[in-house]
């Protein structure tokens, strides 16, 4: 038997991060996942302001400078034949995936996170009252673990088994959904963030480590069901070439380092955030369309909110939880809705985009009110 303050099912960026932010606080804390979150995952990687200024403020934008991610000082909106470029007043940092979840497992280590690989929940234990009380999992190479815990944070992405597992409710599920192609090339001069908008398609290139540029094309997912029998890399041209022409030299200058990937695009989904012993977290409990690029600065946002929680205890804390995290979420999932249905013309995207971008300020504003003095002391 293994008796822990909290476990934590998933330990990708939002499942390191409350793992982390638990243990600093005192917390005894296990970390499990199926597979060492150090390997790549499916996902693009642009980081919107509340998620470079959460990595700030836990100690952590140093090591991400420090791992060679370049900063982006502007970002250019192109509507069709037109481009308007909005400077920066403090960089912004995409990341890759290898590099931003390594990092903050390192960092849940250091705090002295417990962690365990390989390990598949099949199971979640209860009291005799129905409170959710610890894990049940599976540990490829070392049988049955059992896990007792007053708190169970499901990490463990869209496809959340914990959320199953607890019959976490969808409370709101989005209609309309995006799919993306993406891949690598080399761009060692790369300092901005581009996205492109064209009617019923879209594309973007995102400065990353290794000197590299991260290029994806976005198109409903409609569309990408019917064509994806082309391949990728056919795909890939097709919507690339109509969203982005001017990015098409930027792809052909150099070659690809390492496949194209495909997301087929899944609608948005906001589940119930906490029960008795349980919450979510990351895209287990809200996931947003790609085309957002605000999954990760969500997933951390929604860390600190969550171990805070935790951390105080009580139902009540709980509750505030979800409550605050709905209050800081529906408003760009409203606002994202329109954007992934690709129903716009260029005036529209236009309009839909500054909405998108008002609906991100109270998050900002809502991060920066935290007392510090938390963090910052079990640092």
């Amino acid at each position: 038997m293994n008796a822990y303050d909290a476990v934590v099912v998933g330990a990708r960026c939002a499942g390191s991060a409350t793992a982390m932010l638990m243990a600093r606080a005192g917390m005894r804390v296990l970390l499990l996942d199926r597979t060492h979150p150090g390997r790549d995952t499916l996902s693009t990687h642009a980081l919107m302001r509340a998620g470079v200024l959460q990595l700030d403020r836990w100690g952590l934008l140093d090591r991400v400078v420090a791992a060679g991610t370049p900063p982006v000082t502007a970002t250019t909106f192109h509507y069709g034949d037109s481009a308007e470029t909005v400077e920066l007043a403090t960089p912004l940092y995409a990341p890759r995936r290898t590099v931003l979840d390594s990092l903050l497992l390192d960092a849940a280590q250091d705090a002295g996170v417990d962690c365990r690989f390989g390990a598949d929940v099949v199971d979640l234990l209860r009291d005799d009252a129905g409170r959710v009380a610890g894990v049940l999992a599976r540990v490829r190479g070392s049988g049955a673990l059992r896990v007792e815990a007053p708190v169970t944070v499901g990490a463990d992405g869209l496809r959340s088994t914990v959320a199953r597992l607890a019959r976490a409710a969808v409370v709101r599920r989005g209609r309309a959904a995006s799919a993306i192609v993406y891949g690598y090339w080399p761009g060692p001069d790369a300092d901005r963030y581009d996205w492109f908008y064209r009617p019923g398609v879209s594309a973007g290139v995102i400065p990353t480590n290794g000197g590299e540029i991260c290029v994806w094309a976005g198109l409903p997912a409609s569309r990408f069901a019917r064509e994806r029998h082309v391949g990728l890399d056919e795909l890939f041209a097709r919507t690339l070439g109509a969203a982005a022409p001017e990015a098409v030299d930027r792809v052909e200058a150099g070659a690809r380092r390492g496949p194209l990937r495909g997301f087929p695009g899944s609608p948005a989904a906001l589940r119930r955030a906490t029960g008795p012993g349980w919450a979510l977290v990351g895209d287990a409990g809200y996931f947003k369309d790609p085309l957002t690029a605000h999954g990760i600065s969500d997933a951390l946002r929604d860390a600190e909110l969550l171990a805070r929680a935790v951390v105080d205890g009580g139902s009540q804390t709980l509750v505030d939880y979800e409550r605050t995290r709905d209050r800081l979420s529906l408003p760009l999932l409203a606002a994202a809705e329109p954007i992934v249905g690709y129903g716009w013309d260029l005036t529209r995207i236009r309009e839909l985009l500054l909405l998108e971008s008002a609906a991100m300020k109270p998050e900002v504003a809502a991060l920066r009110a935290l007392d510090l003095a938390t963090p910052r002391a079990v640092a």
